[in-house]
């Protein structure tokens, strides 16, 4: 099988690019036939070595470009990117070759959906993130710090002033979302979809054609097996982006109201205030994901106090494989990984005071111990390794084309009834 991935970036930048790219690698080993097609450099420098066809536009997205008018106008609708793909996928065999769509609204634009549509070509969607149902991508009123459940593009979608930035960048927003349903029509060409938690599913189900056909593959946990820490447990950890959404201003308030002390590893737009205004808060900056690990190992507690739904939070599975309790926000996905009571705790979420309650039970040494053996416990009696995510994601590869050799069967039995039908 030749698997084309297509994303937004050709290097690791985040969690959505190093599943794609880190799957990729997995394929190739696996024998699997793989190119990968992206819009944004640098590119990964194991790829080509794997044997894998990298096909890199070099073009910018919104953290490199220089000219915010002519970046705003490739957000939109990226045509150079869409005759690339088109070109691309002109080359490919129809009969063993699957297009799995990892992400575009960064870069590629919704314009791949006609490329997409013209060779024919199977294809698969995962959704990271919401853009394909909701055109800012999170479902988060950012002024209202809150998750946004208005119907994405009615009335009351359109005036809400939700974006993270500005209303005018939510009209460019608006009107890629507008080009993505009744141009491109996505949500349409994505017949299958991979979701990577509950909660994103019930999400995104209602929103999206009644045919769609919906895959659970787990991103994969890239910890490995390790005796639990032994001394007495540390500080309380925050990991990730220090920003509103994902609840770093909950958790310093909490650690305070709790008199325990928050440690935060990472970087963010909210940093520099909450250190000003707790200056008992550590902030270690980001650290390279062997540190972090070794961080969590070490702590009392991972914090994850999200105040938007998130997708599937690896931190959280990260710690509960490095045998670290998790307090997690019961509005997450990440809430699915944790058994309350058992594993960590759930706590309202927004609510400092009710963080603050689990943070003064997880001071006990005992408890924190005893939490932390049944999470590395419960973790690895069903691992979400690298090989586990590739048995599944193969697996749906398998069924969707077995899906579409047959559909190209029936058409070719019944040309007349299969031209009706489409």
């Amino acid at each position: 099988m030749h698997v084309v991935l297509v994303a937004d970036h050709a290097a690791i930048n985040g969690g959505q690019a190093k599943v794609a790219i880190e799957s990729a690698l997995g394929l190739a080993a696996r024998g699997f036939r793989v190119s990968l097609f992206a819009a944004v450099g640098p590119v990964d420098p194991r790829l080509e070595p794997a044997g894998i066809r990298v096909v890199c536009l070099d073009q910018d997205d919104v953290t490199t470009t220089r000219n915010k008018l002519a970046f705003a106008a490739q957000a939109i609708w990226n045509g150079a990117a869409a005759r690339a793909l088109a070109a691309e996928l002109a080359a490919c065999d129809p009969r063993d070759t699957l297009v799995h769509v990892h992400a575009f609204a960064k870069a590629l634009s919704p314009a791949i959906g006609p490329a997409l549509r013209a060779s024919g070509l199977p294809c698969l969607y995962t959704m990271h993130e919401f853009f394909l149902v909701c055109p800012t991508g999170g479902f988060y009123a950012y002024p209202e710090q809150a998750i946004c459940h208005r119907t994405p593009m009615s009335a009351s979608c359109i005036l809400a002033k939700c974006d993270a930035r500005s209303y005018p960048r939510k009209v460019a927003r608006m009107i890629r979302h507008a080009g993505l349903a009744h141009v491109a029509r996505l949500p349409e060409l994505f017949s299958h979809v991979v979701t990577i938690s509950d909660l994103q599913e019930s999400v995104v189900r209602p929103l999206m054609p009644g045919g769609t056909v919906f895959h659970r593959v787990d991103n994969p946990i890239a910890v490995a097996q390790a005796p639990i820490h032994e001394g007495p447990p540390g500080d309380f950890l925050f990991a990730g982006r220090i920003s509103t959404e994902k609840g770093a201003p909950i958790f310093a308030e909490a650690a305070r109201r709790a008199g325990v002390r928050a440690v935060f590893v990472g970087d963010g737009s909210e940093r520099a205030d909450l250190a000003a205004r707790y200056p008992e808060a550590v902030m270690l900056g980001w650290r390279d994901p062997a540190a972090v690990q070794a961080l969590m190992r070490q702590a009392r507690a991972l914090v994850f106090p999200s105040v938007w739904y998130e997708g599937q939070p690896l931190t959280v599975y990260e710690a509960l494989a490095c045998g670290t309790p998790v307090i997690v926000s019961d509005a997450c996905a990440g809430r699915e990984a944790v058994v309350d009571g058992e594993t960590g705790f759930w706590f309202r979420s927004g609510d400092p005071d009710a963080l603050a309650a689990h943070l003064r039970s997880l001071s006990d040494d005992a408890l924190a111990a005893r939490m932390g053996r049944a999470a590395h416990d419960r973790y690895w009696t069903a691992p979400l390794t690298p090989d586990v995510h590739l048995d599944r994601l193969t697996g749906v590869y398998e069924t969707v084309m077995r899906e579409a050799s047959a559909r190209g069967r029936a058409a070719r039995l019944s040309p007349g009834r299969a031209v009706a039908a489409t």
